[in-house]
Formats: structure tokens, sequence, C-alpha cells
């Protein structure tokens, strides 16, 4: 999705399900604090240096995330009493918008959240500090799995450092399905069933979904087909045939039109914020997005919810684990040891992550997985077990190529499909001419 929807699981990740609900204690005096080795100890000492330091940070999300990363802020400001961190956050579409205009000027914050369609160009144009020299040094990465940490890196330069791990689903109310006359997901569903759930939920007046992410369920579609959305150096599109678009876009903008999913005015008054989402208002069965995302749509939701995987056929071929985002630290800043600590402090910090507890993926650090058994609240505990679940099932990651112009391109041909101003066919032939000159030319 885009991540505005937005794993590597190992098998301790099922011993966290016995865990008890959480507890969301923010205090980093707590007399004991479990380490990054999961054993007991006192909190960590506050920064001994007493030469003042502002950090400016940014993300993107919801209120859920806004909410405990300012939390993770206030404990990290208090264990090191120089250091002052200014936050900036928007919403997805918002924070690139912003994002954009800073990196012209020169004046990126110090940390910026960065997502795998765009870790490329920020790279590239050299506005993104390479982070190999902090690595098991500011930043303790010595148990994470390499193949996540790869995930950061173009050639071989470490633009960033991944927040979590995730895995494409569904997530969905039973009841709301159960209205809709199906009793359950189909355990290895296909495209021809969500099809045929979908007009049981029109049926019923509800709607499927909120419609898809274009550039992430369509590279999804294309891997099932053994192809992908970017050729492996994104240098041009990784597939030939225009039929598999038409097919794909075609589906999506026929639910439209039958009224299975909100129409393209609907979904551009919602912009992707989940409080506003059909599902939180009773009317929307589910929506497809990152397992990340999962608690927030649980705790705005408010009801019994539950994960099913991507359809088929092919879904082993089409499914794999993607960070769900990195922090990154870009190259005008001034104050880039000190921006890496808080990196390394939002990895290996036992307390920190029990405050994130996973929204933002699965945690890359095993020894934080363990230390996280008893923080889990329900929805955590179906994320992680969903995530342990589907990792035998995913194929390797596609390399993080990309273009933020193509996802644009291929966005906004997407909406006007959903309209019905561009037939499927024409906008995979429009697509492929305009995505193929901005690979070209980069």
């Amino acid at each position: 999705m885009k991540k505005r929807f937005a794993l590597l699981a190992v098998p301790v990740l099922l011993s966290l399900l016995a865990g008890c609900g959480g507890n969301n204690s923010n205090n980093a005096k707590d007399s004991a604090a479990t380490n990054a080795a999961g054993n007991q100890t006192s909190a960590p000492a506050a920064s001994s240096s007493s030469e003042p330091v502002t950090l400016r940070i940014a993300w993107w999300g919801g209120d859920t995330r806004h909410s405990y990363t300012q939390q993770v802020i206030d404990m990290y400001e208090e264990q090191h009493p120089n250091v002052k961190i200014e936050p900036e956050y928007a919403s997805f579409d918002d924070y690139w918008k912003k994002l954009a205009p800073q990196a012209a000027a020169n004046r990126l914050p110090d940390i910026v959240q960065m997502d795998v369609s765009y870790i490329n160009q920020y790279g590239s144009n050299g506005q993104l500090e390479d982070m190999t020299s902090y690595l098991n040094k500011s930043i303790q990465v010595g148990d994470v799995n390499e193949n996540v940490l790869a995930t950061g890196k173009i050639g071989e330069k470490q633009y960033g450092i991944p927040l979590g791990v995730n895995v494409l689903g569904f997530h969905y109310d039973p009841a709301l399905l159960k209205k809709a006359g199906v009793d359950s997901i189909p355990e290895n569903w296909t495209w021809d069933q969500y099809k045929e759930i979908a007009l049981k939920a029109k049926a019923a007046g509800l709607y499927i979904d909120g419609s898809m992410a274009a550039d992430v369920f369509f590279n999804y579609y294309l891997r099932t087909k053994g192809l992908s959305l970017y050729n492996t150096d994104g240098s041009g599109l990784g597939y030939e045939d225009d039929a598999l678009f038409t097919d794909f876009f075609g589906m999506l903008s026929d639910l439209i039109a039958q009224g299975a999913v909100p129409s393209q005015d609907k979904l551009s008054q919602n912009k992707g914020v989940i409080e506003e989402s059909d599902i939180v208002k009773g009317t929307g069965i589910g929506v497809w997005q990152w397992s990340n995302q999962y608690v927030a749509l649980q705790i705005a939701v408010n009801r019994p919810m539950a994960l099913a995987q991507m359809p088929g056929p092919d879904m082993e071929k089409g499914l794999y684990m993607q960070p769900s985002m990195y922090w990154s630290i870009t190259a005008n800043s001034k104050v880039k040891e000190e921006a890496a600590k808080f990196i390394d402090f939002w990895t290996n910090s036992a307390e920190a992550n029990k405050l994130i507890k996973g929204e933002r993926g699965v945690p890359i650090s095993s020894k934080i997985k363990e230390s996280l058994a008893t923080e889990l609240t329900d929805s955590g505990k179906q994320v992680f077990q969903f995530v342990a679940d589907m990792e035998p099932k995913t194929s390797p990651m596609s390399p993080p190529v990309g273009s933020p112009e193509v996802v644009a391109l291929l966005t906004d041909l997407a909406e006007q499909m959903n309209f019905g101003q561009i037939k499927p066919d024409a906008a995979a032939a429009q697509f492929r001419k305009e995505a193929t000159e901005i690979l070209a030319s980069r």
C-alpha cells in the first residue's frame, strides 16, 4: 500500500504469544528495565555530555503513532538532558510534499522516516548519510539479521536502519464479514473469491475494502507471476505484458463501478486517515495494508478484528517481508553522531519498545523481540503470530529500487481509472510510455 494504508519473523516470535497484556509505562526512571539482551538491569544512564544539542526528527503516521513517538522522545530527552528534540510529522502524502522543498533547500531534519519507495531517490541524490561507519559503534545491530539490515542499503551504502519488518494482508472485521453472508476468509483464497465476497458485501450494504495502494499491490500481483514493477536496477519496468496491468486495475475499477468499494470521490476525501475509513465507521469489512498498521487500526475500530493472507494463486511467489520504513540520517545534519545515538535508542531500548509495541513493524532486534514477551497487547500478539505464520510462505524481497515519480504517475492513473476517466488498457499504455521515460532519465 502506499503506506498510507503501510519482517523477518523468527521462531522466537511464537514464544511472544504466551505473554499477557501490555504495560504502557513511559517512566524512564523505572527501577528495573530489560536491556537488549533481555536481562534485568537499571535504566540507561543519562548522557554525561552537557553540550546542548537540538535534533529535528520527522515522520508520517496517524494519531497513535504520533502519541507514542512523542513519549519515546520524552523518554530520550529525560535520559539525555542536553538534547532537545523537535518533532515534525504529517500524513503520508503531506509528509513527502513537505520533505521535498526541505531537501531542495538543504534543510532536511536530522533524522527522517524514509520509505522503501523513496530511499533510493534520496540516497542517490546525496541527501542521506551513509551510516555504515555507525554500525555496531553508535548503532548496535549485532543481533539484527543481515538480510533485513541490507534492505536499507543502496549499493554498498547503508542509507537506512529498518524500524521493523512487515507483511501484506487483509485486516478485517469478522462480524461484518458474516453480515455479508461469508463465515470466514478462505485459507488460500483467490482473486476470483475476493471478487465474489466483494459483491456479497455490496448486496449487504457494505464495502469490501477501501481499494488498494496502486504501486504496492500491483507489484505484489506481478510477483505472483514471477515479475515485478521495476527491473533489478530500477532502470525500467519489470514486466512486458500490459495485459497484466489491465487485468489488475480493471478488477479494482470494476469493483468501484459496481459499488463494492467506495467511489474515488470518497477515497480522495479520506486521504488515508484511519479514523475516517469505512471499517472504523462500520460500513466497510476491511482494509489492505501492512501488518505494522494493524495495531493502530484495531485501536481505532475498537471491535474484534482478524488478519487474512493475500489472495492467490501463487501467493507464496508474491508475498515478501519488507521493512515497514527506515530511520535515516540526513547528509545536511550537523549533529549526525547524536542522531545515530537516538536511532540506537529506538532500536535497542527495551523500555522504548514497550511503548512502540511493534506499531512500525516487528522489531529488527531479536533480543528486543524477546523482551516484549510480556508487553504485547492482544492485537500485538495477533500481528506477531501473523508475521510468524507468513514468514515461511514468503519469497525474497526485491531490491529497494524505484521512483516516487513513477509511483505518483501510477497513483494518478489508478484514480483516473476509478473515476472512469480512462480505460485500463489506455492507462496501461500511458503508464509504460511515461514510466519508461522517467526511469530512463534517472
